[in-house]
């Protein structure tokens, strides 16, 4: 199984995307051993390259299913349309390990509205897919990708993490602070579906008042660790 250390082996499905790309350069400046995939694997290669300037750290490019059988905790920050594909192509290599899903089901042009598919949410689905040998978490569907993707930006914007199980979750939690994020155990993998509406309602206010990248806050003063 898959815990968290200083120098874990990342994969990111999906990394030559905006949202993806964040991550990677994120964790590849925190010691993290990063893999973006794509489904070309030489953009994935020549998008790395780009990246790895940019970090001042190695960051590799393979095709989503070798960059999925590299990394030995796995995210995946794909458009919805191409989801189903793509978890497809790399389930085969997830096997006893963490599957970190980003993907809100947004379905243009109606971006804008609540639109949750049957079953509940994009990750419970995925979970249900994958089986209890796959440690599902959803997380990071609410930060702004142009924010990420700003290694001079301190993001002001909290992470909701879910998942079945309390130490993967845990393991995600580190990584977000590693990228310079405050996330929260929210609960079991149903909970993912507060997470995914809630973009759409962040992207309307982004347009209603014009915002760059609205995000959340938890208020509170916790009396318990995220350990």
């Amino acid at each position: 199984m898959t815990e968290y250390s200083e120098k874990m082996n990342i994969a990111i499905i999906g990394g030559t995307g905006a949202l993806g790309s964040g991550l990677a350069l994120r964790w590849a400046r925190a010691g993290h051993s990063v893999t973006i995939g794509s489904r070309d694997g030489d953009r994935a290669a020549q998008i790395a390259t780009e990246l790895s300037a940019k970090a001042g750290v190695p960051i590799a490019g393979l095709d989503n299913a070798n960059a999925a059988a590299a990394g030995d905790l796995v995210a995946m920050a794909v458009p919805y349309a191409s989801h189903a594909a793509t978890l497809a192509s790399v389930k085969p290599n997830l096997s006893g390990k963490i599957f970190v899903d980003v993907t809100v089901p947004l379905m243009p042009p109606k971006v804008r509205t609540v639109q949750l598919p049957e079953g509940g949410s994009v990750a419970k689905n995925v979970q249900t897919e994958l089986g209890e040998d796959v440690r599902v978490v959803s997380a990071f569907q609410n930060v702004a990708a142009t924010h990420l993707n700003d290694l001079d930006h301190s993001i002001d914007c909290d992470v909701f993490v879910c998942g079945n199980d309390k130490a993967a979750r845990g393991t995600v939690i580190k990584l977000a602070e590693d990228a310079d994020m405050k996330a929260w155990h929210a609960g079991r993998i149903d909970n993912s579906a507060v997470a995914e509406a809630l973009t759409s309602v962040l992207i309307f206010i982004n347009g209603t008042y014009k915002i760059d990248g609205a995000g959340i806050k938890i208020l509170g003063d916790p009396q318990i660790s995220n350990d």
